[in-house]
């Protein structure tokens, strides 16, 4: 596929999966995330020839001009979708598969300080919400979701969906018969159960002092009717 048609694509991607693109002419003219994805394709194809430098100096004017940083050394797939952007940042090693969607403030970042493969896999038809981390050197699996805000350590199935701190899958999509699975999850039911019993203390309290009232109530007014009885004679 020649470089025209694969630009071709990211604008096509990026109208189909934001509603606020209204044009191609649009998304060419203002949109940061296909902004920093062109220069990122000249960047990364420099940085494979070893060309020194220059690659990390593209890269820098262009977190400079749109708030998106992404290393020269970053695998990149088709059709790749930065929405907004502002705040994102995609580590060297990172590999990106075809039809991926980002939002802003998403990390794609490593821990370890070797030259190894230190930073996150998505296979491909992910979907990352604003503010999510993915640390580390991770498979997302084809079909995953990651929700806003999310922070994922470990390996995602294909098809799931995670969210959390740390992040924990809440469901997994049956692609035999189109079927959404919520999966069980043990902290939610357990501030659920929580929820439950602080209400059956509010109850219980609620009662006692409804029963300490009315003895106390009851004590006075006895007091008053010794008060009012006539004095023995």
């Amino acid at each position: 596929m020649s470089l025209l048609s694969k630009i071709r694509d990211d604008i096509h991607a990026t109208m189909a999966r934001d509603p606020a693109a209204t044009s191609a002419i649009e998304v060419v003219l203002f949109y940061p995330g296909f902004h920093a994805r062109l220069a990122h394709r000249l960047a990364h194809g420099l940085h494979r020839r070893r060309l020194p430098l220059i690659p990390r100096g593209i890269m820098h004017l262009v977190r400079f001009l749109t708030g998106i940083e992404i290393h020269p050394g970053a695998t990149i797939g088709p059709r790749f979708v930065i929405d907004h952007g502002m705040g994102v940042v995609i580590g060297e090693t990172t590999e990106i598969g075809p039809d991926v969607t980002i939002y802003q403030g998403v990390t794609l970042g490593g821990t370890s300080t070797h030259r190894t493969k230190r930073h996150p896999t998505l296979l491909g038809n992910n979907v990352v919400g604003a503010g999510a981390k993915v640390i580390g050197a991770v498979e997302i699996g084809e079909n995953a979701r990651i929700g806003a805000g999310s922070v994922v350590i470990t390996n995602v199935p294909p098809m799931a969906t995670v969210v959390g701190v740390p992040g924990h899958i809440v469901a997994v999509h049956d692609d035999s018969n189109g079927v959404l699975q919520r999966l069980p999850d043990p902290e939610w039911e357990r501030l659920n159960q929580l929820d439950e019993r602080v209400d059956e203390l509010r109850e219980l309290l609620a009662h006692l002092e409804d029963h300490v009232g009315g003895l106390h109530d009851d004590h006075h007014a006895d007091e008053r009717s010794e008060a009012k009885a006539p004095p023995r004679s």
